[in-house]
């Protein structure tokens, strides 16, 4: 009886975690649309959804901790437990991203843009792609998809890369765009952040399976990492 107890609660967990998941993707993808349309109704909406976000992170932190105190998990359903916990905190900290992207939005105001935002929209399609599929390597015990999506963040931080290029050469070019490319600067940010989040997921999804904490560096760092030897 107690093992068919612990299974529902392992399987609860995963589901809020998928909720928690969702959530947080459509943040990220709302707080980058506010700033692509100048639309501050949105960007409030994501502002005042991130509470939502944090009440859910709690209750299910909560529930994964009474399920260890009441249920007696093995060792791998301490990894899981232990995973969801990061995961949950990862997934919190992204919300907190996407309110800085909406929050940017809201300081920008009726601004006209630089110019029209494409590869910032590029970074939130890929990155809320990303974690979609890393929580699903997490949900179907998939070590292959968590490291096919891991490698993807170099994608990002190319796009990344490409953004900070473009408005260093508006702020060199007339310094009356700084104040705004800056801010562009740290909406990119924001979204390269989330991609290395999504990496911390993909990990978690390596622990829990293999019992082995390994860190996955994307190639561009490994690269960077060799030459500074």
């Amino acid at each position: 009886m107690p093992r068919i107890a612990l299974d529902q609660g392992l399987k609860e967990l995963h589901a809020d975690v998928l909720t928690l998941g969702s959530m947080v993707e459509k943040s990220i993808q709302r707080s980058v649309e506010a700033l692509r349309i100048r639309d501050a109704s949105v960007a409030r909406r994501v502002i005042e959804d991130d509470a939502r976000v944090n009440a859910l992170r709690f209750q299910i932190e909560d529930r994964a901790l009474l399920l260890i105190a009441m249920q007696q998990p093995l060792v791998h359903d301490l990894r899981t437990i232990a995973a969801v916990l990061s995961i949950i905190t990862d997934l919190e900290r992204m919300g907190d991203h996407a309110e800085g992207t909406a929050t940017i939005s809201l300081m920008i105001g009726d601004e006209p843009l630089l110019k029209p935002l494409l590869d910032i929209p590029r970074m939130a399609e890929t990155v809320t792609d990303m974690l979609r599929r890393a929580l699903l390597a997490f949900t179907d015990h998939d070590v292959v998809s968590a490291r096919r999506v891991a490698a993807e963040d170099d994608a990002v931080d190319a796009l990344y890369n490409q953004v900070y290029r473009e408005l260093l050469t508006f702020m060199i070019g007339d310094p009356r765009t700084i104040q705004q490319a800056t801010l562009l600067l740290w909406a990119a940010h924001n979204l390269e952040r989330i991609g290395d989040r999504v990496t911390n997921i993909c990990e978690r999804v390596l622990f829990t399976e293999t019992g082995h904490m390994q860190e996955i560096r994307p190639t561009g760092a490994r690269k960077l990492q060799e030459e500074l030897r």
